[in-house]
């Protein structure tokens, strides 16, 4: 049994460092090209993979002597260690945040037995989602499937309240061991592994759950709406996609979350969920410019935590929440009582605030929980977002992100601490 008093921060994930664990991956680099150029050959290259653009990464066995080589190369603009996320430990101050939200009601849309307990439902002047609103006279059919990408520690894809629910790849066919869709990507039927790799530097394609994280995470977005069974997700519409880039104790690396986001964009998700994040940036731009190029390319709006270190980030940048991109919204985490005592906040990086205390859904092996974090609030925001691009398919990134903004539930304590100054409405954005 999962223990209520797990602080999802697990997963914003600041773990503690392991003394001994490099910084960066010791056989790859991100390498961006000068315009015009061609990748140089070397003999201590032992495979490229494009990214997007001039955008490369160089897998060696040597990349001390590599990089070297490369940097005195007409051909390279720059090049960059793929570092880890190098987590600190959580400040003492965190801990669960417990607050008895008491049962919901006006709940008739939904028959799901345990909906009961998502305090997130409920109305604005309660600091809820208004989420029960948006559902009455709900018709169903009115709506378009919209495609969410949970990029964390991979999906229970076989949960009882997620199994309906989960993207699959019609291009595949599963287990032959071929990549019939011609996708760069064998057997991906439900997404992507890019944190266990083939000999030849290749995602691999088992997505499930070995921590519970990315699961919660799915659940929270999309949890099968009137099944009898469980909770309800945000979103009616909607189909997860899951990126396993996480790693348990969260030290993901920049290339790994790249190609995560370019997997989703080239393969149909126009929401992605990133309930991560590191206080560091040494290797670059990537990320950043990846999320720039799928809002442009592919018309993807990316969801990101604010980060669980009480802290203002427009002063203590963490990432991929202080990136200035249009396609980005950053969403801070209330409690019942208001901003939650852990959220990070910014009044020009974190846009929007979103219930991420004491938050119930699902975790692997058809079981339910409740975890706090600005990892809960990131896919609240994110199911949001899918509902309303599902009921008004075409919006652009910015168009969705404006929307959400401009029609938050309004609050004074929120009003110096983010760009929005109030609790995402989903019920006011239908609007």
């Amino acid at each position: 049994m999962i223990s209520k008093s797990i602080l999802s921060a697990a997963l914003f994930l600041s773990a503690t460092s392991f003394a001994n664990t490099p910084d960066y991956h010791q056989g790859r680099l991100i390498v961006k090209l000068n315009k015009g150029h061609e990748l140089p050959s070397s003999e201590l290259i032992k495979s490229s993979m494009h990214l997007f653009e001039n955008n490369y990464v160089l897998r060696s066995h040597n990349i001390s002597d590599l990089e070297k080589e490369l940097r005195n190369s007409s051909a390279i603009l720059s090049v960059n260690k793929d570092f880890y996320a190098k987590r600190e430990a959580m400040p003492k101050a965190i801990n669960p945040h417990k607050v008895a939200h008491g049962a919901l009601k006006n709940a008739e849309y939904f028959n799901d037995p345990k909906v009961s307990k998502l305090w997130g439902f409920r109305p604005s002047n309660k600091k809820g989602m208004n989420i029960f609103a948006a559902y009455d006279n709900f018709d169903p059919s009115t709506t378009e499937k919209v495609i969410v990408a949970v990029v964390d520690t991979g999906v229970d894809y076989n949960h009882e309240d997620l199994r309906d629910v989960m993207w699959t790849n019609s291009g595949e066919i599963p287990g032959n061991g071929i990549d019939d869709d011609g996708n760069g990507y064998i057997d991906d039927i439900h997404g992507i592994n890019t944190l266990v790799r083939d000999s030849d530097g290749n995602a691999t394609m088992d997505i499930m759950d070995g921590h519970s994280h990315g699961t919660h995470v799915s659940g929270t977005i999309a949890a099968k709406q009137n099944n009898g069974i469980g909770i309800a997700g945000v979103a009616s519409n909607v189909e997860i996609m899951g990126i396993r880039t996480v790693p348990n104790y969260s030290d993901e690396t920049d290339v790994d979350v790249a190609e995560a986001f370019l997997y989703a964009a080239k393969n149909g998700a126009k929401i992605i969920n990133c309930s991560f994040g590191k206080s560091h940036n040494e290797g670059g731009m990537l990320v950043k410019e990846t999320i720039d190029y799928i809002g442009k390319e592919y018309g993807v709006l990316v969801v990101a935590a604010a980060g669980n270190s009480s802290q203002d980030i427009d002063k203590k940048l963490t990432y991929p929440a202080s990136f200035d991109s249009e396609n980005l919204l950053v969403v801070a985490s209330n409690s019942k009582l208001g901003m939650s005592y852990f959220s990070n906040y910014g009044l020009k990086s974190v846009d929007v605030v979103a219930p991420g205390s004491s938050i119930y859904s699902t975790v692997p092996g058809n079981r339910y929980s409740s975890m706090s974090g600005t990892s809960m609030a990131s896919p609240n925001t994110a199911g949001v977002a899918a509902e309303i691009l599902s009921r008004n398919p075409g919006l652009s990134p910015l168009q969705l992100k404006t929307i959400i903004m401009n029609t938050v539930s309004k609050s004074r304590s929120f009003s110096a601490k983010t760009a929005a100054g109030g609790i995402i409405d989903l019920a006011t954005a239908l609007k």
